[in-house]
């Protein structure tokens, strides 16, 4: 019988390249202006591996949305390639972002973008609904932990800004998406209330083995996220 062999185990260089959650290869984006072209992303490329967060810091106007907004397949790369999940958006068409975004993509913007019409459980639900994925026991607890228990019944109407945006937040987490978007999420939050909506965000991203892109102005949460990327003058750093 073969005796037991312990000691590190060596990687296989033979074994596939694990799939990214999230690759830009070489990305572009022009905009035309009154004052000319401006050339907002200039031959972007990175590397969000699965399970991992990563924060993109910048400041304001230097494309950070824009490259948020091409992630999302909301916006098209005048050059380059997006692949989310190994699935490469630039070849699907509109409805096949749109599908990807339902299913695989969740997405926390600036603007809330709740349904007026429904209350706050079923803009919960909604893009859990959308994705077939919608769990009733997981939705209540993700209410509870923000702090939304008491609200269920109310409207967005009815709401304060920072509720809502807890909203938004748990409606995209409802869905359990592979890849969580995130454009400065707790920017309407006070800092402890940021502070704890940023802990489940990554917490639930890395039990449920998803990636989460951070879009913030904040050093002191993106030091918070596995890596940190800075944008400047359309390229892609690391902080310094």
């Amino acid at each position: 019988m073969p005796s037991a062999v312990t000691g590190p185990v060596m990687p296989d260089p033979d074994a596939a390249p694990r799939v990214a959650a999230l690759e830009l290869r070489g990305v572009r984006k022009v905009f035309e202006t009154v004052e000319g072209r401006v050339e907002v992303l200039r031959d972007v490329s990175m590397h969000l591996p699965v399970g991992q967060s990563m924060a993109l810091t910048g400041e304001s106007g230097s494309g950070k949305s824009t490259l948020l907004h091409i992630a999302a397949g909301l916006e098209e790369a005048d050059a380059g390639q997006v692949l989310v999940g190994g699935t490469e958006l630039t070849g699907l068409g509109d409805a096949g972002r749109a599908t990807m975004r339902r299913g695989r993509i969740g997405l926390v913007f600036q603007q809330f973008n709740l349904i007026p019409s429904l209350d706050v459980a079923a803009n919960l639900a909604f893009q859990a609904r959308l994705a077939k994925a919608h769990d009733r026991d997981f939705t209540a607890h993700l209410a509870a932990r923000l702090g939304l228990g008491d609200l269920l019944r109310r409207y967005p109407e009815q709401l304060s800004g920072g509720q809502q945006q807890r909203v938004a937040i748990g409606r995209c987490l409802a869905a359990r998406p592979a890849l969580v978007l995130a454009d400065e999420p707790t920017g309407n939050l006070d800092e402890a209330t940021g502070d704890r909506v940023l802990d489940l965000m990554l917490q639930l991203t890395a039990q449920a083995g998803a990636a989460l892109l951070l879009v913030t102005h904040s050093p002191r949460l993106a030091a918070r996220c596995d890596r940190r990327l800075h944008l400047r003058a359309g390229q892609l750093s690391a902080p310094t």
